[in-house]
């Protein structure tokens, strides 16, 4: 622990020096950046001699990718922008927020503490246009704004929290040469995809692929599946009711979403390895069988990260490949995504503070990030160009985000830690193990009532 947080320290003085000497990483004029969102800033903004911190997660390559966006900040500005990161963000930005040491801007790995600095006071509302802005320009715009709305110290709700860098998790995996040879096709709803999976067992295969294990966190995997099913058979309103426990988690529409899971994954001829090894195979190793000669399964649902657990030397789009876990054609529920992302903030209020919240709505602070290679980068702005994605890979994930009508936040994420990292987890495990939905489902919403 002590060589993590000297790590951490380090990177804080590290980072906040490398912003100052970062180059732009795409000359302006060239490319197809969408210049004129860059030029149209920078003649609106003069922040000469103004120095603006951010303070965030990122570390690495993310912690070189954030700059590089910072720089076109800082020259179009004339600001002078620092950013330091810390691996110890979450405890350290309370910290700095409750001595009145805190940064202009944060970035909010996930909405809960964002939310509970609003709370006690610590954010500054950034205005009815960014909100606005985001409704109009983000696909499934009303659901970022939700994201990054909540009540402030006077209980009043506002919009404190900027949505950018979005991660997908509705995905599902397969290989492209397999599904070929079998004749399969990819299914565009879920109608389709478990007739697929009944008509892959009828063909003496295996469909799925699913684990659970994960050391102590075992059970997460299920938990987005059940996510998942949610936004699949419910309005993203009873969703949120359910993240919120407005609803038990014993209501009648979390025990149907999770018994949609149970139908994949506690199905003897669905799984790879029969039910029981699906809470006792690592997550990690169980895409795997994906690429076993003869396949062991032909599908895997898991978010856009998977690929760092395929074989080495896979390639994306050609070895292995992914297309959108499919919304049911008969509950006209439109394209819902479960993903996750960071949020930006005012900590420490100024003309920059407010100016960068506004430099986020320019296409260039996006494209920059989505051109680097080997980056995560994806994003819901709709005026952002897709060419500008380093690989074909970003650019079919960014396809899938942004034809999204609904984006809900990974939903164990937002509940309290004792009940999204803990009881919702092992319940998870219970239930592939063979324990009713109900009564899982009753023993989670136990839980949630003891934190009461």
């Amino acid at each position: 622990m002590k060589k993590t947080l000297t790590a951490g320290v380090a990177a804080l003085v590290l980072s906040a020096l490398s912003a100052q000497a970062q180059d732009l990483q795409f000359p302006v004029g060239e490319g197809a950046f969408n210049w004129d969102s860059y030029e149209a800033f920078k003649a609106d903004n003069d922040l000469a001699g103004e120095q603006v911190t951010v303070f965030g997660p990122w570390l690495g390559p993310d912690q070189q990718a954030i700059e590089a966006v910072l720089a076109y900040f800082g020259a179009a500005t004339g600001a002078d922008v620092r950013y330091t990161g810390s691996d110890s963000f979450e405890q350290q930005i309370v910290v700095d927020a409750e001595a009145g040491s805190a940064p202009n801007v944060a970035v909010f790995p996930q909405p809960g503490l964002a939310a509970d600095l609003a709370r006690r006071g610590f954010l500054t509302p950034l205005g009815e246009d960014a909100a606005s802005w985001m409704a109009e320009n983000y696909a499934a715009g009303q659901s970022w704004v939700d994201l990054g709305t909540y009540a402030g110290k006077d209980g009043e709700g506002a919009f404190y929290a900027f949505p950018y860098k979005a991660d997908v998790k509705s995905l599902v995996w397969y290989v492209p040469e397999n599904f070929e040879d079998a004749g399969y096709e990819v299914p565009e709803t879920m109608e389709d995809l478990k007739a697929l999976t009944e008509q892959i067992v009828a063909d003496g295969e295996t469909p799925w692929c699913i684990g659970l294990g994960s050391g102590g966190a075992t059970g997460w995997p299920a938990t987005d599946w059940v996510e998942d099913m949610m936004l699949r058979t419910q309005t993203p309103e009873v969703y949120d009711q359910w993240v919120t426990n407005e609803i038990p988690f014993d209501d009648p529409a979390v025990i149907g979403a999770i018994e949609e899971f149970g139908w994949f994954a506690r199905n003897e001829d669905f799984v790879a390895g029969g039910a029981g090894a699906v809470a006792s195979t690592d997550f990690r190793d169980s895409p795997k069988g994906l690429f076993a000669v003869p396949p062991q399964c032909y599908m895997h649902r898991q978010a856009s990260f998977i690929p760092a657990f395929f074989p080495e030397g896979t390639e994306v789009g050609l070895d292995a490949d992914f297309f959108y876990f499919p919304a049911y054609e008969g509950k006209d529920l439109g394209n819902p995504l479960l993903g996750a992302g960071t949020l930006f903030a005012i900590t420490n209020d100024s003309p920059g503070a407010k100016a960068l919240i506004e430099f986020l709505q320019t296409p260039i602070a996006h494209e920059v990030w989505m051109a680097i290679p080997g980056q995560g980068f994806l994003t819901p702005l709709t005026s952002a160009n897709p060419e500008t994605y380093s690989d074909d890979t970003k650019r079919a994930l960014g396809e899938i985000l942004t034809s999204a009508t609904t984006f809900r936040f990974d939903g164990s994420d937002l509940m309290p830690g004792g009940v999204g990292a803990g009881s919702f987890w092992t319940g998870m495990v219970d239930y592939a193990g063979g324990k009713p939905a109900e009564e899982v489902a009753a023993e989670i919403q136990a839980s949630w009532d003891a934190l009461k």
